[in-house]
């Protein structure tokens, strides 16, 4: 296979996905965060390269205007991700980045275009119960400090102009997480497996059941570790990702 990109640089993506791997798994970060939160990822897993979305809004897209809400998202989604589907693809997505890889996969059925064979869910309760997220709730202060203590745990010590910007980036996205209402379950057409962080102090084992009302598949498993540790791409997660093919 001659190595190379399929398509022009697009700011969806960190990097043009190539032609070398007969499978791609899609990456959607979680709120105010961007396509870093998997810069500690290996760039194949199995035999799947790793793509992660590029959100409008942040990091090398701050100019770009904020996406407005997830099926927003979705839809401007599917022309960069097009020429990508001509072969097996998974999404994986974090806390809310669930959310739009979810409703990318259903905007892709509605138009007859090639879907994934597989999703991943990570510490997200599913779309009818998204409104339970705490930090919906918080004030402005308390998810500055929220901020401060999750770039602190990363081994970041933050500057006010740092926390200024994320804070920027997170309230935006936060609006869209409030707009979000997907009251009733709509069925994939592929299997759905919801990985639980068994230290995870904010989504319980019992709050990630409702995403069997998604699939007819629908596997739940439990991984060792807290909320944010799919960052570091731990080998159980990896493994885990690797079975989809």
């Amino acid at each position: 296979m001659t190595s190379g990109s399929t398509t022009a640089t697009s700011p969806w993506f960190v990097r043009p996905p190539s032609t070398d791997h007969p499978a791609r798994l899609f990456c959607f970060p979680f709120s105010g965060g961007g396509a870093s939160a998997f810069s500690a990822w290996p760039a194949v897993i199995g035999d799947a390269e790793v793509c992660p979305v590029q959100f409008p809004g942040r990091e090398n897209r701050l100019a770009d205007p904020h996406y407005g809400t997830y099926e927003n998202l979705a839809a401007d989604l599917v022309a960069p991700l097009a020429p990508l589907l001509d072969r097996p693809f998974a999404f994986f997505g974090h806390c809310a980045g669930v959310l739009p890889a979810f409703e990318t996969a259903v905007r892709l059925a509605e138009l007859g275009l090639p879907g994934p064979q597989c999703l991943f869910v990570s510490g997200q309760p599913a779309p009818h119960d998204a409104a339970r997220d705490r930090m919906l709730g918080m004030t402005e202060p308390e998810l500055r400090a929220e901020l401060q203590t999750f770039l602190r745990g990363r081994g970041i010590e933050p500057r006010p102009d740092m926390i200024d910007l994320g804070m920027t980036v997170l309230l935006r996205d936060h609006s869209a997480a409030r707009a979000y209402r997907r009251t009733e379950p709509v069925a994939l057409r592929c299997p759905v497996v919801v990985l639980h962080w068994k230290d995870d102090p904010d989504v319980s084992l019992d709050g990630l059941a409702g995403w069997r009302r998604y699939a007819d598949a629908v596997d739940i498993q439990v991984i060792d570790g807290g909320h944010y540790d799919f960052m570091n791409a731990p080998d159980e997660l990896l493994k885990r990702l690797a079975r989809w093919r």
